[in-house]
């Protein structure tokens, strides 16, 4: 497989995912009571744990590759996005979810979950795009 579709294959994937969460997984949160969201939260966690590790350290590594291979702005830029999607989500989105697993479920820290993800989601949608055209320029 070439880098150029697993490339694709792996933002197509987050894409999906990030998508998944920000229209029906976190808006999900708010229907549960807050002891069966904690306790949801946790097999959540784990189990989203198992999907979205492989894929950011999959992505990550593809980026790293490409800048290696054909250091330029054109690859550098799309690693400093990947780049902002690990800080923003452990910084951001990890403490959250520690949070809920703690306990500390709030109407307020539900809605930050949904409102800041938009920045994850634009992220990781516009790295698809910009690999769709990297891919067809290639």
């Amino acid at each position: 497989m070439t880098i150029c579709l697993l490339r694709l294959s792996v933002d197509f994937g987050l894409l999906v995912l990030i998508w998944m969460v920000q229209l029906i997984i976190y808006p999900s949160f708010s229907f549960f009571s807050k002891e069966n969201l904690i306790e949801w939260h946790k097999k959540y966690t784990r189990a989203m744990g198992y999907i979205v590790a492989p894929l950011m350290l999959s992505q990550l590594g593809i980026y790293l590759k490409i800048v290696y291979d054909e250091p330029s702005m054109s690859t550098v830029l799309p690693l400093v996005l990947v780049l902002g999607t690990w800080l923003i989500t452990f910084f951001q989105f990890v403490p959250r979810h520690q949070a809920i697993s703690e306990g500390q479920v709030s109407g307020t820290l539900l809605k930050e979950l949904i409102t800041k993800n938009w920045i994850r989601t634009t992220l990781w949608s516009l790295l698809f795009v910009v690999s769709c055209f990297y891919c067809l320029r290639v």
